[in-house]
């Protein structure tokens, strides 16, 4: 049943894999072969068609027909270790889905992406995705964007390092935010804070970590580097980095986490030291997830607005399918930036030493 949804089946034995091994490319290249899209050298060209020839590997007209029927399904690509982001942006899109009348589908693509390199080709064949939404850090992962924009179907990145002119996205000002939530700590008077990144396969990590800087430059403070640490947005990382920070024989006054989910590990480890937040330490997040209002003191944080960003991706997907009929009524690409918010809560005050 599977295989009649692909975008072309083949009635012969052959897979496109042998089609591929036969004419020693990828599977993706000798899709773009078939399909005629995207740009594929003369020569390769010509090895993919002679394989094809030499091993009776005919397209089914009549199942590539079926293929391009409207599916009602949205594919959601991911691959990130905050479980209150992937549940907030879930939850948003689910429910936009079900509001146009779309079945959201769930693909998580591993931790790099050389993890998903070999099976997006079958993925994509064996699923009959209308559009896909791509999260970080999989919206940079350009094999998977190649082989989604080989078979033609509509996208849209969520925080994309770098925007494409070709595809739609949704982001925020990382740098920005993150310059506002630095600024905020030091004018409560803190000059000696910690730094812990985020994931250094995610874009933001280092535009957050840009304004962090930016911060203290416009403030003329000098950075100490010893007081920036490596996390990787999960809790485990957001711990043991708070927890070298705190080892340090000048411990910071304040610790700013890359995201909510290392804050909340910044606190614990705040916690194993005897040391009270915020009156000793104050700990500040990013996101605003669920997580930020649970734990105690509650996390001063920056909102990204996760549920505008998941509803924003499925009203552009959704703009992009209702206009495929003509070339000419196509949806241009969308690159929407939209505003995030600083929350005040109990984990920020001023510091009661220097």
């Amino acid at each position: 049943m599977a295989r009649s949804r692909r975008r072309v089946s083949w009635q012969s034995g052959a897979t496109i894999k042998d089609v591929a091994r036969e004419a020693g490319v990828s599977s993706m290249t000798v899709s773009r072969v078939l399909n005629k899209v995207g740009s594929v050298r003369d020569e390769t060209r010509e090895r993919v068609m002679a394989a094809v020839k030499a091993l009776d590997y005919k397209p089914n007209f009549s199942a590539r027909s079926l293929a391009k029927a409207r599916s009602f399904q949205l594919g959601l690509f991911y691959d990130n270790p905050s479980a209150g982001y992937i549940s907030e942006f879930l939850t948003s899109a689910v429910r936009a889905c079900r509001e146009q009348r779309y079945h959201l589908v769930l693909e998580n693509c591993g931790a790099t992406e050389d993890d998903w390199a070999d099976a997006i080709e079958n993925n994509l064949a064996e699923a009959n995705y209308d559009g896909i939404i791509i999260l970080p850090p999989v919206s940079d992962f350009t094999g998977v964007i190649d082989a989604i924009e080989a078979r033609g179907i509509p996208y849209v990145r969520i925080a994309p390092t770098l925007e494409s002119a070709s595809a739609h996205s949704i982001t925020i000002n990382d740098e920005q935010a993150a310059q506002q939530m630095t600024a905020a700590m030091i004018a409560e008077g803190h000059t000696r804070i910690g730094f812990i990144k985020g994931h250094p396969d995610h874009g933001a990590s280092e535009a957050r970590l840009r304004g962090f800087m930016a911060a203290h430059e416009e403030a003329k403070l000098e950075l100490d580097h010893e007081l920036m640490v490596q996390g990787y947005f999960s809790y485990r990382s957001g711990l043991e980095g708070a927890e070298s920070l705190l080892n340090l024989d000048a411990r910071p006054t304040a610790i700013f986490a890359s995201n909510d989910d290392m804050a909340a590990g910044a606190l614990a480890a705040a916690h194993r030291f005897r040391i009270n937040v915020p009156e000793e330490l104050s700990v500040v997040g990013f996101d605003d997830t669920p997580l930020a209002r649970a734990v105690w003191p509650a996390l001063t944080t920056m909102r990204q607005p996760i549920a505008d960003m998941a509803e924003s991706a499925v009203e552009v997907l959704i703009q992009s399918l209702s206009s495929q009929r003509t070339e000419a009524d196509r949806v241009p690409p969308q690159h929407r930036v939209l505003p995030c918010e600083l929350i005040e809560r109990e984990s920020l005050v001023p510091p009661t030493r220097d």
